[in-house]
């Protein structure tokens, strides 16, 4: 069968940047920290992705002291950041369960349907196709792999709330199935919040279905995925002091 994926690695500029993502990645996981320690820098990864996250989507980022969110949108965040390691075997196999129980942890207090796809054209159909991905139906490089769950859950938004949330850590469990970032240790969330209008406008970009917007989402997520692995070192480097 023909990879779907596979033609946008001719895309302008999406084989170099693929490239330099899974590199700056792997390195990261090479650290001295990372070798024996990572599972403490993993956690502090996926706290500051979450919170991140929560940015994006218009929560807050600071955890109050005691420990006691009452955001919703972070509480969201937070609790499907908890969840995805329990959560990964159900991606791995079955991407729209997981799916189902990202949107249940995430849009818990935001009062509406929870785990239920909207019903609109189009939207049951491309899900279904971004199973399939995930499911082994690429053979393609990690970095492009997650662009593509990332940016598609995006555009769709199959969810009446949380979408971002959602998407962001569909992302995160692409990674680490693809054998991309396996210890979840990349931060690419903070990428994105620190470039928020750049963010929003390659995300519509691929929307579009356009080569030249979907090349500008692909190169952008690799720069985040770089910057996500320098944000990993940075954390390694102050576990290591």
């Amino acid at each position: 069968m023909t990879d779907p994926l596979a033609p946008l690695l001719d895309l302008p500029g999406v084989p170099e940047a693929v490239q330099t993502a899974r590199e700056a990645v792997f390195q990261v996981h090479r650290h001295r920290v990372n070798l024996r320690g990572w599972a403490t820098t993993a956690a502090e990864a996926s706290v500051r992705a979450a919170r991140a996250s929560a940015a994006l989507d218009g929560g807050p980022t600071e955890i109050p002291s005691d420990g006691s969110v009452t955001d919703p949108v972070l509480a969201g965040a937070l609790r499907v950041a908890e969840s995805l390691g329990t959560i990964l075997p159900t991606w791995q196999r079955a991407p729209l369960q997981a799916l189902a129980k990202l949107h249940v942890l995430a849009g818990a207090d935001l009062g509406a349907e929870l785990g239920r796809p909207r019903v609109a054209p189009g939207i049951s159909e491309r899900l279904d196709l971004l199973a399939s991905l995930v499911t082994g139906g690429t053979s393609v490089p990690g970095p492009l792999v997650v662009a593509v769950v990332h940016g598609e859950l995006m555009s769709l938004a199959p969810f009446p709330t949380a979408n971002g949330v959602v998407a962001r850590a569909a992302s995160r469990l692409t990674s680490i199935a693809t054998g991309l970032d396996p210890k979840s240790l990349g931060v690419p969330e903070v990428y994105c919040v620190r470039r928020q209008t750049e963010y929003s406008a390659a995300l519509h970009g691929f929307s579009t279905g356009e080569p030249e917007g979907v090349a500008k989402w692909i190169t952008f997520w690799c720069s985040a995925l770089e910057a996500g692995a320098r944000e990993a070192r940075s954390i390694a480097d102050a576990a290591a002091s």
